[in-house]
């Protein structure tokens, strides 16, 4: 997707449900993209901290999502615009934040379907 250098994921829902997606940040940085880790957790396994360029736990922006300025804030993180960015989260309100914010906003239902996705929006 022309434009698109940017990925903000969710943790728990997300990156949590399987191999497949948590070896997702690692895959995006290969390609090139910036990549966020952006959840309302208070903590994440210190083995997911090394594979973002930038996380943001909680209200550590000063914004929670869904308010489309934790998405704002977040892609600013990477150096980057939200329309810049795809964001992946299970919880469809905070998709909707994501696509108030100018993000390509990816609802996670399983696996196979965010993957399949996210391949045709990157042309993986």
């Amino acid at each position: 997707m022309a434009g698109v250098r940017g990925l903000i994921l969710d943790y728990g829902g997300v990156l949590t449900d399987g191999p497949e997606m948590a070896d997702l940040p690692q895959r995006a940085r290969s390609a090139g993209l910036r990549v966020a880790l952006l959840s309302d957790a208070h903590a994440v396994p210190a083995e997911f901290r090394d594979r973002f360029d930038a996380v943001v736990l909680g209200a550590a922006t000063g914004a929670r999502k869904p308010d489309p300025e934790a998405f704002r804030r977040t892609a600013a993180l990477l150096g980057l615009e939200p329309g810049d960015c795809v964001v992946v989260d299970d919880v469809p309100v905070n998709v909707r934040g994501a696509g108030a914010a100018g993000a390509v906003g990816v609802r996670h239902t399983d696996p196979e379907s965010t993957l399949r996705e996210l391949g045709i929006l990157f042309d993986w």
